[in-house]
């Protein structure tokens, strides 16, 4: 049986929200032709996907293992899409992914000196996305910082770095040479909790609707929490109205090389080799 990608984007759109109706509203499609589809898929497959409870729309058993293994299989497909249109659009591209802070200009000069009929483009990421944008091949390889989902990808270690914790410019803790994680218990933590995995459990922390570096460096100025950065993303986003102190007691963020697994093209592995290999000559 071959699975339909249609029918399999239909069903992560529910299972995202889990609510036909404002699925159907994010597709653009009616409600009743979106049921429909997901029917059909179900049958398909012989597994019921979804259950109406009084709480509303729930994943199966069944639907949980097609949730996990629906998304990356939608993301190369999205990346087959992408590579194919820029290969039949004429002169090669290699695109370069790279995580706030990170430099990557020394390795993408050496492979343009290597490569002068090659376009090698740049694409900066977050937190949320460094990933993405490789499985769905918007990039060919990235600059990523850990810890992440390393389901389906090839790592190489560049460097590691410590860490930050970044305040308010006037905060009592702003003048200290450096601090230490129980230092900063009663502080709001500003960011996704996956990126802290050590910040204290009964700690304040929240989540706000911002994801860029600049933004949470914005709600940091106003006083609202703090932020823990890499040195590298807080002292290349010097402001006056905040200030990092190091944290002595977190690991180091490790920066690493990251492309799909399932690509093993000579370009790849050339801009990773000229990578390490200029990281490893240092300034």
């Amino acid at each position: 049986m071959d699975v339909d990608l249609r029918k399999l984007r239909y069903f992560v759109a529910v299972a995202e929200r889990l609510h036909f109706g404002r699925a159907a509203e994010a597709l653009h499609i009616a409600q009743p032709v979106l049921s429909r589809q997901i029917r059909a898929l179900e049958g398909e497959l012989r597994a019921q996907l979804f259950v109406r409870t009084r709480r509303g729309t729930e994943l199966t058993p069944a639907g949980e293992q097609l949730l996990e293994d629906a998304r990356p299989l939608l993301a190369a497909a999205e990346a087959l899409r992408r590579r194919v249109g820029r290969a039949a659009r004429g002169p090669r591209t290699f695109t370069v992914a790279f995580m706030p802070g990170l430099i990557v200009t020394p390795a993408v000069r050496a492979l343009s000196a290597r490569h002068p009929e090659l376009t090698v483009e740049v694409l900066r990421t977050s937190w949320d996305d460094q990933i993405d944008v490789i499985r769905d091949g918007r990039a060919d390889v990235g600059y990523v910082r850990l810890p992440l989902d390393r389901r389906g990808l090839r790592l190489r270690p560049l460097f590691a770095e410590p860490r930050v914790v970044v305040l308010p410019a006037g905060h009592p803790l702003a003048a200290k040479d450096a601090v230490d994680v129980a230092d900063l218990a009663d502080e709001c933590l500003l960011q996704n909790p996956a990126t802290v995995p050590e910040w204290p459990g009964d700690a304040p922390r929240t989540e706000p609707a911002v994801r860029t570096v600049e933004e949470k460096l914005e709600h940091v100025a106003a006083e609202r929490g703090v932020v823990i950065l890499p040195l590298s993303a807080a002292t290349f986003y010097t402001r006056s109205d905040v200030a990092h102190v190091p944290v002595r007691d977190l690991p180091p963020n490790e920066v690493c090389l990251a492309w799909d697994a399932d690509r093993r093209g000579r370009l790849i592995q050339e801009f990773v080799d000229l990578a390490a290999d200029l990281q490893g000559e240092g300034p």
